[in-house]
C-alpha cells in the first residue's frame, strides 16, 4: 500500500510540481483548446452551410473535408500538419510548433462541429424558412436570422461535448515537441514522471483535466434538460419564432 501511495499519491512531490502544472500546463491546455474551438466553430459553420448548399461544387468539398478529418486518427492529423505542413510554413511560423498544433486541432474540430451545425440546421422545420420568406425576408436573411440561430440553440449540448473532446485531444500536441514554456498538462506530467519514475505528476495532471471536463459535462446535462423542458410562456406572449409558425400554418389574423 505504501508503494502505491508513494508512486501515485506523493503529496510532497505533487506540491512541488503544482506551480508548473498550474501556470504552464493548465494555461497552455486552455489556450490550445479555446483557440482551436473558436477557429473550429467558424470553419465548422462555413462547412455546414456549404454542406447544405444545392450547388455540388460547394457541397462535395465540404463532404470530402469532413470525411477525411473525421476518419483520420487525431494524432496522425496532428503529426501530418505539424511536421509536414509546418515544414512548408516555416517562413511564416518559424520552427515554433505551437501555431501548427492549434491549426491541427482547429481543422479536426471543424469537421465535427460542421456536422453538428448541419444536423442542427436540418432539424429546424422547413415551415420556418417558408414562413420567413412569406414575411418578405430573403433566403440569406432567413437563414441568418431564423434558421441558423434555432439550429445552433438545439445543438448546444453537442457543441459543449465537442469542446470537452477538444480539451482532451489537446494532450496529443506533445508529439510536435513543444518548447518548455509551451507544454500542456499531459506533457509536463509525463516529463516529470519520466525523470523520477514517480507517477504522481501524471495523476495531478489528470485531476486538472477532470476539473475542466466534469463541470462541463454537468453543464451539458443542464443545457440539455433546459432545452428539453423549454420555457413557460403566457397565453398573450407568442414567444420567439411563433409568428413564423402562425404564418406557416395559415393562422395569422388579417
Amino acid at each position: 500500500m505504501d508503494d502505491f501511495v508513494n508512486t501515485f499519491l506523493d503529496w510532497d512531490y505533487i506540491s512541488q510540481v503544482l506551480p508548473d502544472l498550474l501556470k504552464t500546463g493548465l494555461l497552455n491546455t486552455l489556450i490550445l483548446s479555446v483557440s482551436s474551438a473558436l477557429i473550429g466553430t467558424v470553419v465548422g459553420m462555413v462547412l455546414a452551410v456549404m454542406g447544405l448548399s444545392t450547388k455540388w461544387w460547394l457541397r462535395w468539398p465540404a463532404r470530402v473535408y469532413t470525411d477525411i478529418f473525421r476518419g483520420l486518427p487525431a494524432i496522425l492529423t496532428i503529426l501530418l500538419i505539424g511536421q509536414g505542413l509546418g515544414t512548408l510554413a516555416r517562413d511564416v511560423v518559424g520552427t515554433n510548433p505551437y501555431p501548427m498544433g492549434i491549426l491541427a486541432l482547429s481543422l479536426i474540430a471543424a469537421a465535427y462541429i460542421g456536422e453538428i451545425f448541419r444536423s442542427g440546421i436540418q432539424s429546424v422545420d422547413k415551415g420556418q424558412l417558408e414562413a420567413s420568406r412569406a414575411l418578405g425576408m430573403s433566403y440569406t436573411k432567413s437563414m441568418l436570422l431564423v434558421i441558423i440561430p434555432q439550429g445552433v440553440r438545439r445543438v448546444l449540448p453537442a457543441l459543449v461535448n465537442q469542446f470537452i473532446a477538444l480539451v482532451k485531444d489537446s494532450s496529443l500536441v506533445y508529439v510536435l515537441g513543444l518548447l518548455s514554456g509551451q507544454r500542456e498538462l499531459f506533457r509536463i506530467g509525463q516529463d516529470l514522471a519520466a525523470n523520477t519514475g514517480n507517477l504522481s505528476p501524471l495523476v495531478a495532471a489528470g485531476v486538472f483535466f477532470l476539473v475542466i471536463t466534469v463541470p462541463l459535462t454537468h453543464l451539458v446535462n443542464y443545457i440539455d434538460k433546459k432545452l428539453r423542458t423549454g420555457r413557460k410562456v403566457r397565453a398573450d406572449d407568442p414567444g420567439d419564432g411563433d409568428e413564423l409558425d402562425l404564418v406557416a400554418s395559415g393562422k395569422v389574423p388579417s
